[in-house]
């Protein structure tokens, strides 16, 4: 594990090597999982800001979706996360017309409609940031998906770019610039040369 301040980073956060390839698994973090996307509190108010504008790329099956279950759900095992459509698609998914299934949150963000990104737990995927108990440490892991990543673990070791290389804007976004400094320069001194 490394330590930088009151975040304990596993290993494989820089020794792992990862690049999405959505040619290959289509999106299927979007669409795959016990939940949906896990949501911090303070992103509950940023999901109602952006609502609105986020609604027009949304399909109508989402659309049906979030009127019965809301714009965020409580889950016993996950707390806060996006609904669902029948335990499967985030209803903040759109595909596109190669059959991706991309974030509608983040397309109003690319097209200039919002300022806010998607949730962090999306931006930080592979990796999961999990708080303890006390909210005194942070646990931050590089969890991929046995089978729908297998593509991204591949290219990503083609390209030789390491998994906190691939998440830079995220990480720096979670946890700031020095944090990513650190983790970066502990690489380095862990001789992890890596391509950026």
């Amino acid at each position: 594990m490394i330590a930088i301040d009151n975040v304990l980073v596993s290993d494989e956060m820089v020794k792992a090597q990862f690049v999405c390839d959505l040619s290959a698994c289509k999106g299927a973090c979007c669409v795959d999982g016990d939940a949906g996307a896990p949501l911090a509190k303070e992103e509950l108010d940023k999901i109602n800001a952006v609502f609105d504008k986020v609604l027009p790329y949304l399909e109508p099956a989402s659309i049906k979706e979030l009127e019965r279950q809301g714009r965020y759900v409580y889950d016993k095992e996950f707390g806060w996360v996006t609904p669902t459509i029948n335990s499967r698609i985030c209803v903040y998914g759109i595909t596109d017309p190669s059959g991706i299934v991309k974030c509608g949150i983040e397309q109003a963000y690319l097209d200039g409609k919002i300022k806010w990104k998607k949730p962090i737990s999306c931006h930080l995927f592979p990796a999961i940031a999990k708080k303890s108990k006390l909210n005194e440490t942070e646990y931050l892991n590089y969890e991929p998906r046995e089978d729908n990543c297998k593509a991204a673990c591949s290219l990503g070791k083609k390209l030789k770019v390491p998994v906190y290389v691939f998440l830079k804007d995220a990480l720096v976004r979670k946890f700031g610039q020095k944090f990513y400094d650190a983790l970066d320069a502990t690489a380095k001194h862990m001789g992890i040369n890596a391509k950026k």
